[in-house]
């Protein structure tokens, strides 16, 4: 799971979700310095990891993108997925807007900033700005998140190809997706 999935299933508490989104950039026990909130949402970021790694949907997931991508399978699944709920987001969060959802999380940042990692303050007001959260709706926007990915990760990630394998498997990658949130949810409940 990328970023939208995993504040989507922090529960609404803003605290938690900003745990949970800076979760990949708080190492080992680092957590511990953290208020007691945002410690969980770190933990929980963990959690959701192990979850979904050792789901079987989406181990599935991975398989069928592992021909195309290699190694960075597992990547895709997660940008595909960020994809996917965030295309259907309204279905999955009882009607609530991607765009709302998208500025009240920016908020919890802003409101948190005083504990966000350095690297994440490095790209917090750009992620913002380009609204991240909801460009995972459509293709372009997702392309573009791939592109960034290429830029700061991995050169070996092809964006292009990225969204040339999801448009021609789309609705398998959804059927999958559904499968799996409907795991995730029982797992992870939302509130209202």
């Amino acid at each position: 799971m990328n970023y939208l999935a995993h504040i989507f299933l922090s529960n609404g508490n803003r605290q938690v979700a900003v745990g949970n989104f800076i979760g990949d950039f708080v190492k080992g026990r680092e957590y511990r310095s953290y208020p007691s909130c945002i410690k969980k949402g770190i933990l929980l970021h963990r959690e959701i990891d192990h979850f979904t790694d050792n789901h079987p949907v989406f181990q599935e997931t991975v398989q069928l993108l592992r021909p195309t991508f290699g190694r960075y399978a597992g990547i895709m699944a997660d940008m595909y997925y960020d994809y996917l709920l965030a295309s259907d987001f309204e279905r999955y969060s009882n009607g609530r807007r991607l765009n709302c959802f998208a500025l009240n999380f920016y908020l919890s940042l802003l409101l948190n900033y005083w504990w966000l990692p350095k690297r994440v303050k490095g790209f917090i007001f750009h992620f913002i700005g380009t609204n991240r959260l909801k460009k995972y709706h459509s293709f372009d926007g997702l392309q573009q998140s791939l592109e960034i990915m290429s830029l700061y990760k991995s050169s070996a990630i092809n964006p292009t190809l990225g969204i040339e394998f999801l448009a021609a498997n789309e609705e398998d990658l959804r059927n999958h997706f559904n499968r799996f949130m409907a795991d995730a949810l029982q797992r992870f409940p939302q509130r209202g």
